[in-house]
């Protein structure tokens, strides 16, 4: 999964305002805006890019979930590429992937339009 989601990143993916998204790309994609597209996610991935890293037990209060919710959304945004964690005894650590956050940014960027 881990080798999986590096190459995602890697491989995508062009601004859509530029050229059509090949099928792999446009899923790719949408795996990351679908992950965003859950108001306690995108809460969470502004938690975590609001520091190096945070610590899961650290986002139940802000968001005002149970923990089970938390892990479950951590998950959903792990398993779409956008965050990167690591296990330290009990407790799990969450950072952003700005890389793939970068590949998100780019697909949409206008830039491809004013050099046209």
């Amino acid at each position: 999964m881990v080798k999986q989601r590096a190459a995602e990143t890697e491989d995508c993916c062009p601004s859509v305002l530029q050229a059509p998204l090949a099928d792999g790309e446009a899923e790719v994609l949408a795996r990351g805006f679908a992950a965003l597209a859950e108001p306690v996610r995108l809460k969470l991935l502004s938690l975590i890019a609001a520091q190096d890293e945070v610590c899961a037990c650290d986002l139940v209060e802000p968001v005002g979930r149970s923990q089970p919710t938390v892990s479950h959304h951590l998950r959903t945004l792990y398993e779409a590429g956008l965050v990167d964690r690591e296990r330290r005894g009990t407790w799990v650590w969450y950072r952003v992937d700005a890389a793939r956050i970068d590949a998100m940014r780019a697909a949409l960027s206008t830039a491809a339009l004013s050099a046209r």
